[in-house]
């Protein structure tokens, strides 16, 4: 096989490729002998049909075969010969594969660049210190109690909080509109489900009492029939329901899954699921210094194919969680080039430290990993026997304990500060709840 590399740039190659005639032949031969054995041709018993008849029927069809599974082959084992290393799959030009004659070709594609990743242990890191408190639990627990609270009949005026139980008909222009209508809608006054002039409008009712309410609905307004358009309601408030919130009692830690124990262990499995968020959340805060600091001080020259592929695997992944269709409705790219750009050069730096320091994935990593996913889980263990049976989750599982490995390493030559911190800070509690 000759094999004639050329530069093109700073990051593409040129390849020229001839696989000789003898090989070519010879395998397209050896797959028509192969099929021979077996082919059926009208007017042959199975197996018994003259091989220049055989070449005759299929000749094209394994001619093309052998090609593309030379040209695969071939490149292979040229890229090694070169000592290559292709960033992505090569672009073929110029094939030229006569019967009879050598297969040649032409591969262009990039290489991954050559860098050495810069000293480590000049990284300055700050590693948080924090811990669950007694007063981080009272709060985690005041939030539960909010999730599930306990609605009671009044016989008041409805207030900000309340849960009314309504029916209503509306109607615009004197038409009643598809959506406009219905029976035993419950919502809390305030929380937002509805829109604000309704709320006001019902606000200060009583149970059985009706009323008129007028609705001026936004020009965005998700449904176009009725968007700037403003409609009268007919409502009657059926129940007003006054808001409180439940004790921390048996039924209460049942409700939580906490059967047995009472509310000592429920406060134990709280405080271990705050300390596991914990626990994530400054493991979090180091990644993202490691890896700011990995893409900082290592500037290195990109292939742009992988930046490419990156940025379409970007949009492609927005556009499923928009619910778009189909490829007209991919976001444009100009939002992606920088994101994409840094994924590379992260993906090259991780690859190139965890090649250089022989770093190898720690089962044991792996395992803790693989608990986490299935962990959310209320069939844990099914779970896991699926992502087991998954070459590509587990891929991923094994990825993640592997760059958890890394920023480990990094960190333990890494330059460390402690810095005290809350909680709330670090996981955002304080905030969510606020909100």
């Amino acid at each position: 096989m000759q094999v004639s590399l050329t530069p093109v740039g700073a990051l593409e190659r040129r390849l020229e490729v001839a696989v000789p005639a003898q090989r070519v032949s010879g395998e397209i031969d050896q797959r028509l002998k192969s099929l021979a054995r077996t082919a059926r041709l009208k007017g042959f018993r199975p197996g018994k049909a003259p091989f220049n008849v055989v070449r005759q029927q299929f000749g094209s069809q394994v001619q093309s075969e052998v090609v593309t599974d030379l040209l695969r082959e071939s490149f292979a084992a040229a890229v090694n010969q070169e000592k290559l290393r292709p960033a992505t799959d090569p672009r073929i030009e110029s094939v030229s594969a006569d019967p009879g004659a050598d297969l040649r070709y032409v591969a262009v594609f990039e290489v991954l660049p050559e860098f050495k990743v810069k000293p480590v242990d000049g990284i300055e890191i700050e590693k948080p210190e924090a811990s669950v408190t007694d007063a981080d639990l009272d709060a985690m627990l005041e939030t539960m109690r909010k999730q599930r609270p306990v609605f009671t009949p009044v016989e008041r005026e409805a207030r900000d909080g309340d849960r009314v139980d309504v029916d209503f008909e509306g109607r615009i222009a004197g038409e009643t509109f598809q959506g406009g209508t219905g029976k035993g809608i419950p919502f809390v006054i305030g929380a937002g489900r509805m829109l604000k002039e309704f709320e006001d409008g019902v606000r200060g009712a009583k149970p059985g009492e009706q009323r008129s309410v007028k609705v001026d609905f936004p020009a965005d307004y998700g449904s176009a029939d009725v968007a700037g358009k403003t409609a009268e309601f007919a409502v009657t408030v059926n129940k007003v329901e006054e808001q409180s919130l439940p004790a921390i009692d048996e039924e209460f830690c049942q409700a939580f899954g906490i059967s047995e124990g009472g509310v000592e262990a429920l406060k134990v499995e709280v405080r271990k699921s705050m300390e596991r968020e914990l626990a994530d959340a400054i493991r979090n805060r180091l990644r993202v210094q490691v890896m700011d600091a990995l893409h900082r001080d290592n500037s290195i020259e990109l292939p742009k194919s992988m930046v490419e592929e990156q940025i379409q695997s970007m949009q492609m992944d927005m556009a499923r969680r928009m619910g778009a269709k189909d490829a007209s409705q991919l976001p444009p790219r100009e939002g992606f080039e920088e994101p994409a750009r840094r994924r590379v050069a992260l993906g090259l730096v991780v690859g190139e430290l965890i090649r250089s320091e022989g770093i190898k994935v720690e089962r044991e990593r792996v395992n803790a990993r693989l608990a986490e996913a299935v962990g959310a889980y209320p069939n844990a263990d099914e779970m896991r026997r699926q992502y087991l049976q998954s070459p590509e989750a587990m891929r991923q599982i094994e990825s993640a304990a592997l760059e958890d490995q890394l920023i480990d390493w990094v960190v333990g030559k890494a330059k460390v500060t402690a810095k005290a911190a809350s909680f709330s800070e670090l996981t955002g509690f304080g905030q969510n709840a606020a909100q």
